[in-house]
């Protein structure tokens, strides 16, 4: 079986694809990855060149989600289904929400990690406005044309389903990570968090605003500049890390006793899974999805409450004080998180993806491979 894969560079969706690349290809599977996005940084042209793939291309352009994009959207529809007519390809497993496949084409499933109309309900607390009504139309027709519609979590797929549903069919698929590249290390009095830091669903604000009123330091690994932004979002208070390699973000959170995550919007959390591995105690933002993924496993807490923050942290700090085992006790967190969880779920996804790909490809005509 030969399947094309779509990726964008931005967020954690190219890890996803190289993750689940390596996966398929254990179980046999061929993978033409293709990646979209404003640039492709030298550490992904290197990550992509070590992967086993059968090919790899990028096109630079524009998302759906970004302004003013659908010149690029077009162009980037005719250069996938080019690349799908090229390599002979079985299925299109794509994670853009701009894409079209499925139906009288390749057969195709479509992931939706996260998407705008879900983002504004939760971070600005109101309808996307009218201008998103292009992006609207596009998503709707691209979900409800593929075969399949996948969700890291059902929380996430609920969001699609009202907001451009109904699906053919759909079905949740949570996210995973190899453990063996999360192993625990000896624990500092550190505070860690990490992700798109320029974007208020991550809520990096809520901890610049309490930074001062904790006695660990705070430190902060991520972009600070929007795709296509000049400007600079200031983290004050906090130690910036920047943008980490994995080996240097999988320190850092080797290093840290508690990771914070207080977010407004987060469909699934590959960072807090992550750090969960790293048995980091998870302090995390209480919204239905994190809720949905950790259930007991994690300190949440409401991500406009600053107070509730702050007594989170002091509690899990103070522990030994409260009876408690203190997240520095041994040299390791004992987790709040549930890592034995997660160790199956890529190649759950892996025979998932191959099973609906087999059923599929069996109702469909494939052209030769070239």
């Amino acid at each position: 079986m030969r399947i094309l894969l779509t990726t964008d560079t931005v967020g954690g969706v190219w890890t996803y694809a190289l993750d689940l690349a390596h996966a398929l290809a254990r179980a046999g599977v061929e993978v033409v990855l293709a990646a979209v996005g404003p640039t492709l940084s030298e550490r992904q042209r290197l990550e992509a060149a070590e992967s086993d793939l059968v090919a790899f291309a990028f096109l630079p352009a524009a998302l759906e989600w970004m302004p003013d994009p659908w010149a690029d959207v077009a162009r980037t529809q005719d250069w996938a289904l080019d690349l799908a007519t090229h390599h002979g390809v079985d299925l299109v497993h794509s994670n853009l929400l701009g894409l079209q496949f499925g139906s009288s084409q390749v057969p195709a499933v479509l992931v939706g990690h996260s998407c705008v109309l879900s983002w504004f309900d939760a971070v600005r607390g109101c309808p996307a406005p009218s201008s998103f009504d292009p992006y609207r139309a596009r998503v709707t027709a691209c979900l409800r044309r593929a075969d399949a519609v996948v969700a890291p979590t059902a929380t996430m797929l609920d969001a699609l389903e009202r907001h451009y549903g109904p699906f053919a069919r759909a079905t949740v698929i949570p996210n995973g990570r190899d453990p063996a590249f999360f192993e625990p290390g000896e624990k500092q009095p550190i505070i860690l968090t990490a992700g798109r830091l320029w974007d208020p669903s991550k809520n990096v604000a809520a901890l610049l605003g309490i930074a001062s009123r904790v006695p660990w330091k705070i430190q902060a690994a991520g972009s600070t500049r929007a795709p296509g932004d000049d400007f600079v979002h200031a983290l004050e208070g906090v130690e910036a890390l920047g943008s980490l390699a994995p080996e240097a973000m999988g320190k850092a959170m080797r290093r840290a006793a508690i990771y914070a995550l207080p977010a407004r919007y987060e469909p699934f959390g590959y960072s807090a899974l992550e750090a969960g591995l790293c048995r980091c105690a998870l302090v995390l933002g209480d919204i239905p999805s994190l809720r949905e993924v950790w259930e007991d496993d994690a300190v949440f807490v409401a991500p406009d409450d600053a107070e509730g923050l702050v007594a989170a942290l002091a509690d899990l700090i103070a522990s030994p004080a409260r009876g408690r085992r203190s997240p520095l006790a041994a040299g390791v967190v004992r987790p709040r998180s549930r890592p034995r969880r997660w160790p199956g779920a890529i190649s759950r996804s892996t025979r998932r993806c191959s099973s609906r790909a087999r059923g599929l490809t069996h109702r469909k005509h494939v052209s030769p491979r070239r």
